[in-house]
């Protein structure tokens, strides 16, 4: 069994116990670690600490000379050896092959989003809605030229 199959078990079992819906992920894995039913492992607790720290770098923002408010950190996934690396710069002193690959990477991910968002939506409107279509336009034309003039106004 994976550890993904091993999760969505316990998870079963949080609702067996009478947890109900909406619920948080935090939720979930408290009363899984309170249970005894999952204890981190010294991998995964460094795992843990890299995805807060990933949060964090994905956070920080400074102000370009054209008063531009941009993201600081960039990652970049590359593939040596048949390994996965996430490689982290710094968009001020990071090459030019790193922000290319991030900025292809960071494209491809807002492509996928639409993707998988588009057949969310196809399935609730022929499965669950009752009601008119929800539209989904995935034309982002209007919102970048919005953002660009009032960003030229303020």
């Amino acid at each position: 069994m994976s550890y993904n199959e091993k999760l969505q078990d316990l998870f079963r079992d949080y609702e067996k116990a009478g947890h109900l819906q909406p619920f948080t992920m935090r939720e979930v894995a408290a009363w899984a670690y309170d249970h005894g039913l999952c204890q981190p492992q010294r991998s995964t607790i460094i795992n843990r600490l890299a995805e807060e720290f990933s949060r964090a770098m994905r956070a920080e923002f400074h102000t370009d000379p054209q008063g531009r408010r941009v993201r600081t950190k960039h990652i970049a996934i590359v593939e040596r050896n048949g390994k996965q690396y996430a490689f982290w710069a710094d968009i001020r002193t990071a090459s030019r092959d790193h922000m290319e690959r991030s900025f292809q990477q960071r494209r491809q991910a807002v492509v996928d989003d639409c993707k998988q968002l588009k057949s969310d939506v196809d399935s609730y409107n022929e499965n669950q809605n009752a009601g008119e279509p929800i539209q989904l336009v995935l034309d982002f034309t209007d919102d970048v030229a919005e953002y660009e003039a009032l960003k030229a106004v303020a």
